[in-house]
């Protein structure tokens, strides 16, 4: 073999030493989705082979002086040049591991959701029998359950809870994040739901005190509001709608009043004595109490509405709902896990195989 045949040999060997794990590093980031933590350390790996040529231009002392190859060779290795560049190349191939580990490779896991902090809304609805009014059709009672599920699925990071009140005020369902489930129990909603005999009514006051109860105890609320809505006046319940109030406004809490039903006389079905099942309409002086509904929405810094048709209604829980705003997405977060400790023992294991090379199979002289 000639001498420059020899040497063209030479440089595409050290080429494979170098370009090999270059080319099996680049497929095993592309096929596992690797990333790294802190990618500006790989420019030291460019750094390498302008080290190794300068190490290779200085060469390394002799091991031995002797005055003729002959003396040693029959005890070298057959190809001893291409020996030492595979103990050199182990070398060199440890340090660039422990520069992949400096740049702190990951495999992203998955994608962690955390909720954002939402308002807790409490929905006080008046289950009076005038509620059956059909001045808005079908009647006041179905239009409000129609307006709150579209309310609802406009708050999905909302905690939200139902009361519904009559002569008494009652839990229907607790503040909760399962909005399918409240949905369900506002369907349910009759005016018969927690009727009594002895109930009858509109205690307004302990709508709100009801309401303001299922709110006290929650901690870290961006908010805490309460929408009530009636179509009546305060004429039940123990607990004076002001005083209701003032409590709310010491705690902090939110009440916006709505006063649902047009203005003048309405229709009222009645159950028809003489026919089983059937109804009749008795007229109904829509007695709304303004004042007291404006009172108390100003003393708790909320705001009083009035809607006399299923649009107002939807109106007015949509300025409620760009009002008391919150967070729409959910915050993302990506996992990952590193794994810069295996790249490092990966790396004392090619220092660790250079050396037994160097102590056995291609051990040099002496």
């Amino acid at each position: 073999m000639s001498a420059t045949s020899a040497n063209a040999a030479r440089i595409g060997w050290r080429l494979a030493l170098w370009l090999g794990p270059l080319a099996a590093g680049y497929l095993f980031v592309q096929q596992t989705g690797t990333s790294f933590r802190d990618p500006w350390y790989l420019l030291l790996l460019l750094l390498l082979p302008l080290a190794a040529w300068l190490r290779g231009r200085r060469g390394e002392p002799a091991a031995l002086i002797y005055s003729s190859i002959a003396l040693v060779q029959r005890l070298a290795s057959p190809n001893p040049a291409r020996a030492g560049s595979v103990l050199s190349a182990l070398r060199w191939l440890a340090l660039a591991f422990f520069i992949i580990a400096l740049a702190r490779p990951q495999n992203e896991l998955g994608e962690s959701r955390r909720e954002p902090s939402g308002i807790d809304i409490v929905l006080s609805v008046d289950l009076s029998d005038s509620m059956l009014a059909d001045d808005l059709d079908p009647n006041r009672l179905e239009v409000a359950k129609q307006v709150l599920q579209e309310f609802i699925t406009n708050r999905p990071n909302d905690r939200i809870g139902l009361v519904v009140f009559s002569g008494k005020a009652y839990i229907a369902s607790p503040l909760t994040l399962d909005h399918p489930f409240l949905s369900a129990n506002i369907k349910r909603l009759t005016v018969d739901t927690f009727y009594q005999s002895d109930e009858e009514g509109t205690a307004i006051g302990s709508g709100v005190m009801a309401a303001i109860n299922r709110l006290v105890d929650l901690k870290k609320s961006k908010s805490k509001i309460v929408v009530l809505m009636t179509d009546g006046q305060n004429n039940a319940g123990k607990i004076p709608p002001l005083q209701a109030a003032e409590v709310a406004h010491t705690l902090g809490i939110k009440v916006y009043t709505i006063g649902v039903g047009k203005k003048g006389t309405s229709r009222l079905p009645r159950p028809n004595p003489f026919v089983p099942g059937g109804f009749v309409y008795v007229p109904l002086n829509v007695e709304i109490d303004e004042e007291t509904l404006q009172k108390i929405a100003a003393r708790t810094g909320g705001k009083f509405y009035r809607a006399e048709n299923a649009d107002t209604l939807r109106s007015v829980y949509a300025e409620i709902n760009q009002l008391e705003t919150t967070e729409r997405d959910p915050k993302r977060f990506r996992i990952y896990r590193d794994f810069f400790a295996e790249v490092i023992l990966t790396g004392l294991l090619v220092l660790l195989l250079e050396l037994a090379l160097t102590h056995t199979l291609l051990r040099r002289i002496p």
